[in-house]
């Protein structure tokens, strides 16, 4: 019988899974096994890949670990083939243990609707929706890695990769020079985040939890909210920039507010780093999260690897292909969308994409909230739309920059003015640490207001040609007017 699950383990590792039970036997002899190794005895000489531990895990890795489910391998463990046995495990672990595996289909449906050519509005809805699991299992496989690499290189990669599917989209839209869809879509993330994400949490866990008031550490809010703050402040001094003094000529600052917004992008990604340093090193003992006992241990079976680290890599690829596929046909059916459903293109990037893009996570906020763990809410809300603001904006603006589109921090006036407001508004209902469901729908209400203000929206310039000049688009801005 030993022999037999000595080969079973060797098999599995060979087709890039790893046995869903580890085998007793202590047997580290090959080389190449440690990879693998899921035993969590440390005692040996050869343990080289310990789980990660609590701290090197990010609020927005622990949400979507709610989402997923253990995966049952006991018959196909009696396939005789040792080949088609493991190969169809790796499938089962990748496409069956999450809780969204219904909405796989869509991905297929996207493609086939894009070759056969079908109506622009369907496939832009497809494919949003097809974006859901593809963002779940990109946090389920980075965090796999994650698992062999130790808290610190662990929590960098769950922390910078949080939000890949944001940052996708944005680097499409901007190789196709569309800026304002670029620029409508982060700040809707960064709003849905504040107030859709955080509200609805607030408001759940405050209903379920009528008669006494939710408690969460402050240290955490305050920085992620000091972060939005500098964030807003640049967004803001750009737009003033952009009134008053971008014509003035020095010698020593920018004339403009496309170089003025480069600068004050570069300054953003530094503070950003100084962040996750602070996050991970110094001071990682203030974003410990502490998922309690509450008879679901799902998050806690997920600290041990169920693939190996090749096999979660390869897999890591190919799911970020797809992403990158289905982020082409939104960005390039967008604006037709947006016509078929009779919808402003500020509307759609700054409401639906967010929404839709971000529901897993905002659902594993929820549940998270629900179950009296704001400070994980906390995390995914505030965390999410830190990334956001501090990393993938200045980033798409340095990205833009090498690629010679013209994109600043200039978001306009309306979009400027939402952008503060709701900081100030996130800031003044978690000033005190507690919460209760007044305070979720008192953001909720400011999420549906701003909602209202854009489907009203209608630009004529709703694309940029690659040299940053606007484009005005006559037949749209026709349609727009009937």
């Amino acid at each position: 019988m030993e022999g037999i699950r000595e080969e079973e383990a060797l098999g599995g590792l060979e087709a890039g899974s790893l046995p869903s039970k580890p085998s007793n036997s202590n047997s580290n002899s090959n080389g190449h096994i440690g990879i693998g190794n899921t035993s969590t005895d440390t005692s040996g000489p050869h343990h080289h890949h310990k789980p990660l531990s609590r701290h090197g895990r990010t609020a927005h890795s622990l949400s979507a670990a709610s989402l997923r489910k253990k995966s049952d391998v006991t018959l196909l463990t009696k396939i005789p083939c040792l080949g088609l046995r493991n190969l169809l495990i790796n499938l089962q672990e990748i496409f069956f243990n999450t809780k969204l595996f219904f909405l796989f289909p869509f991905v297929v449906v996207a493609f086939v609707f894009f070759f056969l050519n079908l109506n622009q509005g369907w496939i832009f809805a497809v494919s949003l929706v097809g974006l859901v699991p593809l963002a779940e299992r990109l946090s389920f496989l980075t965090e796999q890695l994650a698992l062999y690499t130790g808290p610190t290189i662990g929590g960098l990669l769950n922390a910078t990769c949080g939000n890949a599917t944001e940052l996708i989209i944005a680097l499409f839209a901007l190789h196709k020079g569309q800026i304002e869809v670029v620029k409508w879509s982060l700040l809707g993330s960064v709003l849905s985040n504040l107030l859709l994400v955080l509200g609805t949490s607030l408001f759940a866990g405050g209903i379920k939890h009528l008669r006494r008031p939710q408690i969460f550490d402050k240290k955490q809010s305050d920085i992620g909210i000091g972060l939005l703050f500098v964030a807003g402040l640049c967004h803001l001094l750009i737009l003033v920039y952009g009134y008053g003094y971008a014509s003035t000529e020095t010698d020593f600052f920018p004339s403009n507010q496309l170089e003025m917004s480069r600068v004050c992008s570069i300054f953003m990604l530094v503070v950003y780093g100084m962040h996750l340093f602070f996050q991970l090193k110094t001071h990682s003992q203030l974003f410990d999260l502490e998922e309690g006992d509450d008879g679901n241990d799902a998050v806690d079976e997920e600290e041990q690897p169920v693939l190996t680290w090749w096999s979660a890599f390869a897999w890591l690829v190919f799911m970020t292909v797809l992403v990158a596929v289905l982020s082409e046909f939104i960005v390039n059916t967008i604006e037709e969308a947006s016509q078929y459903w009779g919808l402003s293109v500020s509307f759609t990037s700054i409401i639906l994409l967010p929404i839709v893009g971000n529901a897993a996570e905002h659902a594993g906020a929820v549940m998270f909230a629900v179950k009296s763990k704001l400070d994980i809410t906390l995390g995914v809300a505030l965390g999410s739309a830190t990334q956001i603001a501090m990393f993938v904006v200045p980033l798409s603006v340095i990205v833009a920059w090498i690629m010679g589109v013209d994109m600043d921090l200039d978001f306009k006036l309306m979009e400027t003015g939402s952008l503060l407001m709701t900081i100030l508004v996130t800031a003044m209902v978690l000033q005190d640490g507690t919460s209760n469901y007044m305070k979720g729908a008192i953001l909720l209400f400011c999420y549906v207001v701003i909602a209202v203000c854009f489907l009203a929206v209608r630009s004529p310039t709703l694309g940029m040609i690659p040299d940053g000049n606007l484009r005005t688009s006559l037949s749209t801005w026709r349609s727009l007017s009937a």
